[in-house]
């Protein structure tokens, strides 16, 4: 994490105080179900309450876990050194993964929750921008080169359906990292009731893990892990093609240009796409979290802490890269300029070729096979795309063309109203009536 690229409300679930505030928490409220079962004393468990919350310093962590080269037993110190002798009964029959792995599931949690309302955000932006260029006709491309007509909304839909079902699978990933473990050693429960799982799992908002095996199963969050490197995905596909319309030669549309902003120290004319080609970059810090993610599944037997060191890292770095990058995505599109005359212009480059397959299946229903109607098509489509003339022209030029189709007829394939007369019934599909 760096402060270029984070957000406060992202970077505060990761903070150290945040991070001992969660562990006390497990702590104090597995210590009052210790007490409901009357395993503990209930003054203690108050006590806990009373003279641990808000009391456990990161710093003296820091400095106790110098000695004891581990954090949980360097928090329980602290946690004592504030407690009194009270503190006897915390972490009763626990182990240190109970801790750790119940307070980054609350981490995953709550870091799921922004990224679901920054992509419901850049839904938002999707949504309005492509109903409003719902019919703006543009051209497609296939292989990056022209290919048939379709409208810029079409466009920002299909991107729009895709973080549709990135939410969804948000949503059901976060649900699937969300469980407490509080299973004691090797997770039988010998030393712990289930019931102060239970408990705990409750108070923070999280289910009870099945079976942990002393830590929760890892590919609850190679799942998640796995989900954000798709988003990721789904960020740099838009980004791309935000970045391939801006080019010069394109110019259809292109990022938002602020007032005294400057694209080059060298040349005072560019206006690049700074923000897409970051958002290329950031998608691919996020996707790196994905492998480690899944090669944390294999651990030895009941635990090791091989995934340690990984979660730590990864955790912070992919939730907090993909909230601002799914914030700048948003931005990028909510202030995208767009240039429908730039649109049609290039559309008509070609001189109508983009019209081939309608005089291609013209041709078919007059009456020629299609591998003659092909070859028809394709020898006045190649004069004209050498710059020989237009497209249009050399069909009515051509004899074997005109058997088959009168003036009219061939003029009629080349109505761009043609390839829009479905728009509605694809939006209707995604957006509903």
């Amino acid at each position: 994490m760096i402060p270029r690229y984070s957000r406060p409300e992202m970077t505060a679930i990761w903070d150290a105080d945040q991070r001992y505030k969660i562990w006390f928490e497990i702590e104090a409220h597995a210590c009052d179900a210790q007490a409901e079962l009357g395993v503990i004393p209930k003054e203690a468990a108050a006590a806990v309450w009373a003279r641990g919350r808000d009391k456990v310093e990161a710093a003296r962590i820091d400095e106790i876990e110098r000695v004891t080269r581990h954090d949980v037993i360097a928090f329980l110190t602290n946690l004592a050194e504030h407690v009194g002798p009270e503190a006897r009964f915390v972490h009763q029959g626990m182990t240190s993964s109970d801790v750790l792995d119940t307070c980054l599931a609350v981490q995953l949690a709550r870091a799921a929750d922004l990224l679901i309302a920054d992509i419901d955000r850049v839904l938002a932006a999707l949504k309005a921008r492509a109903l409003q260029h719902k019919y703006t006709v543009t051209v497609g491309r296939s292989h990056g080169i022209h290919a048939e007509p379709t409208t810029f909304g079409l466009k920002l839909l299909g991107h729009y359906a895709e973080f549709q079902r990135n939410r969804a699978r948000l949503v059901a990933a976060r649900q699937d990292v969300a469980t407490c473990a509080i299973s004691g050693a090797v997770g039988t429960f010998a030393n712990i009731d289930p019931r102060v799982e239970a408990h705990v799992a409750k108070k923070m908002g999280l289910t009870v893990e099945p079976v942990s095996t002393q830590v929760i199963p890892r590919d609850r969050h190679a799942m998640f892990f796995a989900t954000l490197g798709v988003i990721a995905g789904g960020i740099e596909r838009l980004a791309i093609e935000v970045r391939h319309l801006q080019r010069s030669e394109v110019r259809e549309a292109e990022e938002f240009f602020h007032e005294g902003q400057k694209g080059s120290s060298a040349m005072p004319h560019k206006r690049n796409p700074v923000l897409t080609e970051n958002l290329t970059g950031l998608a691919r810090i996020v996707r790196s979290a994905v492998v480690p993610a899944l090669e944390n599944i294999a651990l030895w037997h009941e635990r090791d802490i091989s995934h340690s060191a990984v979660e730590r890292m990864i955790g912070p770095d992919a939730t907090v890269t993909l909230d601002f990058a799914l914030n700048r995505l948003a931005g990028v599109v909510e202030k995208l300029i767009v240039y429908p005359d730039r649109m049609l212009a290039n559309l008509d480059a070609q001189g109508g070729l983009v019209h081939s397959q309608r005089v291609l299946l013209a041709l078919t229903q007059a009456g020629m096979s299609r591998e003659d109607a092909y070859k028809a098509v394709q020898r006045n489509a190649m004069r004209a795309f050498h710059g020989e003339g237009s497209f249009l022209d050399f069909l009515r030029a051509d004899a074997e063309v005109t058997r088959h189709l009168d003036a009219k007829t061939l003029e009629a394939q080349f109505d761009l109203g043609y390839h829009t007369r479905q728009v509605d019934t694809v939006f209707k599909r995604v957006l509903g009536e």
